[in-house]
C-alpha cells in the first residue's frame, strides 16, 4: 500500500503522519510525506475563535517563495524525524502550488493508494474564510482520504 501523507505542521498532520504509519506498518507499505509551497500567503491559524474579520486578517501572512520553501523544507524534515522515531522510514516530496490541486495530483500520477490528512479545527468563520484543505481533498481526490483529528 503507498500512502501519501500531507503535513502543514500541525499536530494535526503529525496525528496523520503517525496513523498512517500504523496503517503502513500493518499492510506492509510506504509512505511519502509531501507539502505543497504556496508562496502567495499562509494562515497562522490558531484554534482560538475569532472576534471580527479585522482578527481572521491580522492571521494572515504573505512570504516569499523563499521563505515558503524553507518553511516546507523545515516542515518534510520535522515530519521524517518524527517518523524515525517511530521507526519508520519515509520518503518526502515538496510540492509547488495550490496544496489541494497539487497533493491530489501528485497522489494520482504517482499512484498512491491513500492519501492521510489532519484536520485543524478552526473556527467555523475561519473555516469558512479559508476553506479546509482536508475537506477540499476530500472532494477531490480519486483515492480514499482518511482525516486525522
Amino acid at each position: 500500500m503507498k500512502c501519501l501523507v500531507a503535513v502543514d505542521g500541525s499536530e494535526a498532520s503529525k496525528n496523520a503522519l503517525a496513523y498512517a504509519i500504523d496503517i503502513a506498518d500493518a499492510m506492509d507499505g510506504s509512505i511519502t510525506v509531501v507539502h505543497s509551497v504556496d508562496p502567495t500567503a499562509h494562515d497562522e491559524g490558531g484554534s482560538e475563535p475569532t472576534l471580527s474579520l479585522w482578527d481572521e486578517d491580522q492571521r494572515l501572512i504573505l512570504e516569499s517563495i523563499e521563505d515558503a520553501e524553507q518553511r516546507g523544507l523545515d516542515l518534510l524534515d520535522d515530519a521524517s524525524a518524527f517518523a524515525d522515531d517511530l521507526s519508520h522510514d519515509v520518503a518526502v516530496e515538496l510540492c509547488y502550488g495550490n496544496p489541494v490541486a497539487e497533493i491530489t495530483d501528485y497522489a494520482e500520477d504517482e499512484g498512491f493508494d491513500a492519501i492521510f490528512v489532519g484536520h485543524r479545527g478552526r473556527s467555523e468563520r475561519a473555516g469558512l474564510m479559508l476553506g479546509s484543505v482536508a475537506k477540499s481533498l476530500v472532494e477531490r481526490a480519486t483515492v480514499p482520504v482518511t482525516v486525522v483529528r
